[in-house]
């Protein structure tokens, strides 16, 4: 996806059993989607970051989800069981963490890697995407806080002044 390009429908089970639809978030005046893995050394170091954002913008009128494309049958520990024990883990049962078992969406996202984040406007236009923020390995010493400050942008309504910064991450696990 393009900056200003719409998010494309979808409907995903979540690690709680329950579906999801982009529709499920309509009341929400935007949507971060953040591509994950359970797996990934990436990602294992930004999952408290993304569920702390989650918690601080609940009621600013965002929604912060998660999507698993990664192959189960490849890496068993990508499996929906594996997921829900990984919210569990961080005592966020509740997070909406779907499973993308036939990756068509990470596709239409147009995602390579866990973690990679797009973030969504009132209109469900791509406003941001990238990282979460210039150091994965130590949240202590980040110095820019691109998806935080992408959020506060978007939802004041106002341009983002970096809408793509890519880094590092683990790559997704496709089908064969």
């Amino acid at each position: 996806m393009k900056i200003g390009d719409k998010l494309s429908n979808f409907k995903l089970q979540a690690a709680n059993g329950e579906w999801y639809s982009n529709f499920a978030f309509a009341d929400k005046y935007a949507l971060c989607i953040v591509v994950m893995s359970n797996n990934c050394k990436y990602s294992e170091a930004y999952w408290k970051r993304i569920l702390k954002l989650n918690d601080q913008y609940e009621e600013d009128s965002l929604a912060v989800i998660a999507i698993n494309a990664n192959d189960e049958t490849q890496a068993a520990e990508e499996s929906t069981a594996h997921m829900a024990s990984l919210l569990k883990k961080y005592n966020h049962e509740n997070f909406v963490y779907l499973k993308d078992i036939e990756q068509s969406t990470v596709k239409a996202l147009g995602a390579e890697k866990t973690p990679e984040v797009f973030l969504f406007n009132s209109k469900r236009e791509l406003v941001y995407k990238g990282i979460v923020d210039d150091n994965w390995e130590n949240d202590t010493q980040v110095m820019m806080a691109y998806l935080e400050d992408a959020i506060e942008y978007c939802l004041d309504g106002v341009d983002i002044d970096y809408p793509e910064m890519p880094g590092p991450g683990c790559d997704i696990i496709w089908k064969k």
